[in-house]
């Protein structure tokens, strides 16, 4: 007879087993771009204007691009590891659990 205890633990261990052990580095690697400097002396701001527009507008794009990344990488995560539960499933049926 089995524990019930210890067949319910099954899936977290096969989860912390997942996370601990290394895979294909298939993962997207999304970096967050860094926030724009804003200078608090306003005289500085005025005579860099140009750059610091800039600056901002290029912030925006990139964290915008940051977003889709971040976006895309749940979205292949949250696949992958529905697979892994299905791989999970025939693993348990093969060797009778």
């Amino acid at each position: 007879m089995r524990n019930p205890r210890l067949t319910c633990l099954r899936p977290l261990q096969a989860i912390a087993l997942l996370i601990c052990v290394p895979g294909p580095v298939l993962a997207e690697s999304c970096f967050a771009p860094s926030r724009p400097f804003l200078p608090s002396d306003s005289q500085a701001a005025r005579d860099y204007a140009d750059i610091i527009r800039g600056d901002f507008e290029d912030y925006i794009q990139d964290i915008q691009s940051y977003f889709r990344c971040l976006d895309s990488e749940r979205a292949r995560a949250f696949e992958e590891a529905r697979e892994v539960s299905e791989d999970y499933g025939r693993f348990l049926q093969l060797v009778g659990d």
